[in-house]
């Protein structure tokens, strides 16, 4: 488990004394900002560098790390679960290795193949590998955006790291607009954009060459799309069954102890039930809350019973919760307002104090169709019966009608097309809310600018297959995906996803909307693959997961706290404050319940001060030496 960062240079040349100084000081802040240990490879052309995040693997995990007679050099971030298989394939055609590890056989096979490398790996990566000879650099992040890759450019240099504030340190850094835009529509910034006006993130399921002083070259190379495929219900169960319960065994193949987060719920329950057919003895976490309904603690206590493994809980308060999430929105990198970002930060400190791996349920839902809103094509099927004036009509009546009011929602959703109603798993503020909102609002920066292009490519899919295609590439790349990664690093424990595996997403794909959502339950093919390996008091359970009593907390124990938050905040010119206050006013009242509009406020408020603001000051600390 590493972080990288580097640049090159567009011109190579021969570094002044006072040019080197002012790298090494750039590295340096970077390296000042975790307490490990950082290696480096530099020459005359490029520099990169790894920090390595996990003291199990300190002495072992050198990068950059060569190839070649030195002529191949990669940084890398990730986890290659097929690795001893490529490796055997290499030796085989002549290739030797010095090392045991993934990292030195992603260099081989792209010594052999060149980008074809990326084709054959099957786990979360995120790498560069420059080429001495040929002075080129490659890069590469998985199909599912499973681990970061940044990246920047000036007038000097081709600036990339795995963790967006390292770029900080190369430039002032700019608040992004656009990017604020979509922040308080999807909770997070949708890729490629970030909060910084300045960086991209490189599309998950990409590659690129870049040489010294040229264009960035980018290549998608394992689109995520679904094909679905007449079959039955017992053939599709099946197929389920093997490719998870492989998924599982093999990303636990680990010299290091290996744990599972256990909610209750019949993904994590298929996770621990395929795990423990490899370790019987297999430790198992949960976190809760101390409030009723908000705690899922004595339910995986009881899942974790009848699968007879080893449980571990914790309960969280409100207290906790506060101190612990300057640390979260730090870990965070941009701002993420999911609040179970928290539990699960610190859920992954609990789990590392006993594994140094852990398996976690991520991706059911997308991939087998688990959300509830994955219903509403069905429940909103009688307005496609209501001629088009009678709807407008209808949209019309539902405009004027308060918020709050039974049947308001139903006849809006119901009268708009689904690509201009769902976004994506979370919806915030909404345009008109957002022109109260924000300081400097501006209505080109409309979140169907990230979704309907998305729209247009799959217009042909079912209507829940669109809407599990617009999730996999926005609320899995910008929410799901990146707390899971952050907060797990953050205690420098490797959380690993096993529905979220190339080969359990080839056999959702192509599975028939029918199979997957019913008038009765989602995921419910799923379900009946997994009939006999979870116990039957959790296949058919309500989903809850990481629930958080913000809606309460907000009322209560934390009014005060918001309240001071959002009146001291120093982003006056970019939000309008009284807006956000009459907010936390009416929701402590109980006239609505804004708990998730004014949490996305607070966690941006705190982003902007604590990440935001001191890069800013550093930098200009920087240009005055």
């Amino acid at each position: 488990m590493s972080e990288f960062y580097g640049y090159l240079l567009h011109q190579p040349k021969q570094l002044s004394k006072d040019e080197k100084q002012k790298g090494n000081d750039n590295l340096k802040r970077v390296e000042d900002q975790s307490p490990k240990r950082s290696n480096f490879y530099l020459d005359e052309c490029i520099c990169l560098s790894e920090q390595n995040l996990n003291e199990i693997n300190i002495n072992k995990n050198t990068q950059p790390l060569s190839y070649e007679n030195k002529r191949y050099w990669i940084i890398f971030d990730g986890v290659i679960y097929n690795d001893k298989d490529l490796r055997q394939q290499l030796k085989n055609q002549g290739y030797h290795f010095q090392t045991e590890l993934d990292t030195e056989v992603i260099l081989a096979l792209y010594a052999e193949k060149r980008e074809a490398v990326v084709q054959d790996l099957r786990g979360p990566f995120s790498f560069l590998i420059w080429d001495k000879e040929k002075k080129e650099l490659f890069g590469a992040r998985d199909s599912f955006g499973m681990k970061p890759f940044y990246f920047m450019e000036n007038k000097d240099a081709f600036y990339f790291s795995s963790i967006v504030k390292n770029l900080y340190f190369w430039d002032e850094p700019k608040l992004n607009l656009e990017g604020l835009h979509y922040y308080f529509s999807y909770q997070y910034v949708p890729g490629p954009h970030t909060m910084n006006s300045d960086i991209r993130q490189l599309e998950p399921g990409y590659y690129f060459y870049k040489k010294p002083g040229q264009a960035i070259r980018k290549s998608p190379f394992a689109p995520l799309s679904f094909k679905p495929k007449e079959t039955t219900l017992e053939k599709a169960a099946d197929k389920i069954q093997s490719v998870l319960r492989e998924s599982v065994h093999l990303q636990m193949e680990s010299e290091h102890s290996v744990g599972a987060f256990l909610s209750g719920g019949v993904d994590s329950s298929a996770i621990v039930a395929l795990a423990k057919e490899k370790n019987p003895k297999i430790p198992t976490f949960t976190v809760g809350f101390k409030r009723d309904g908000f705690s899922e603690i004595n339910v995986a206590k009881k899942t974790a019973d009848e699968l007879d493994v080893t449980h571990h809980h914790y309960e969280i308060n409100s207290q906790e919760f506060i101190e612990v999430l300057p640390d979260v929105i730090r870990a965070m990198g941009d701002p993420v307002a999911d609040p179970a970002a928290i539990p699960l930060y610190i859920a992954a400190r609990e789990a590392k104090k006993h594994v140094d791996i852990i398996l976690s349920g991520e991706g059911a839902d997308e991939l087998f169709a688990g959300y509830n809103i994955y219903h509403e094509p069905q429940s909103l099927r009688i307005f496609d019966y209501i001629p088009g004036s009678l709807q407008t009509a209808l949209q019309k009546i539902a405009a004027i009608l308060p918020q709050g009011v039974r049947g308001k929602s139903f006849i809006e959703r119901g009268t708009t097309p689904l690509r201009d109603r769902f976004i994506g798993n979370a919806k915030i503020f909404s345009e008109l809310e957002k022109r109260k909102l924000l300081g400097q609002y501006q209505v080109k920066y409309h979140p169907t600018n990230i979704s309907h292009p998305l729209y247009n490519k799959v217009a042909h899919y079912s209507a829940v297959q669109q809407m599990q295609y617009i999730d996999l590439h926005t609320w899995v790349r910008g929410d799901i995906l990146v707390k899971a990664d952050r907060m797990s690093k953050a205690h420098s424990l490797d959380l690993r996803s096993p529905f979220f595996d190339k080969k359990v997403f080839q056999v959702a794909s192509e599975l028939p909307s029918e199979l997957t959502v019913t008038k009765k339950t989602t995921k419910y093919v799923l379900r009946e693959a997994l009939r006999g390996i979870v116990p039957d008091s959790v296949l058919y359970n309500r989903k809850l997961g990481f629930p958080v009593p913000i809606r309460h907390w907000l009322k209560d124990e934390l009014a005060d706290w918001a309240k001071k938050i959002i009146q001291e905040s120093p982003t006056n010119d970019l939000i309008n404050k009284e807006y956000v206050l009459d907010l936390l006013s009416r929701h402590q009242k109980n006239e609505l319940d804004y708990s998730r509009e004014i949490w996305t406020v607070l966690v941006f408020m705190i982003w902007y001060e604590e990440n935001f603001l001191p890069a800013v000051e550093l930098s200009k600390n920087n240009k005055n030496r």
